[in-house]
């Protein structure tokens, strides 16, 4: 089973030195939002993805990761 993971706050650390606290700031929406999607409690509406990519400078890929995708890419680093 694939789960889809949100890596909201790695993303604006990284590409803006953002806490999720100055995101939603700079999103104009309430702290609990964007602490909801960076928990994985909610998802972000299609609108409130493309202002998120927006004010943080990055593309959806760049947000979303799967974790079976990443365990794969792990064990076909490790086997080497």
């Amino acid at each position: 089973m694939r789960t889809l993971k949100i890596r909201i706050k790695e993303v604006a650390r990284t590409k803006k030195g953002w806490s999720l606290y100055r995101l939603a700031k700079e999103l104009g929406l309430p702290q609990q939002t964007v602490y909801s999607w960076a928990n994985g409690r909610t998802q972000p509406s299609y609108d409130n993805m493309d202002r998120l990519c927006e004010v943080i400078a990055c593309s959806v890929g760049e947000l979303f990761e799967t974790e079976s995708f990443k365990m794969r890419l792990n064990l076909a680093v490790n086997s080497d």
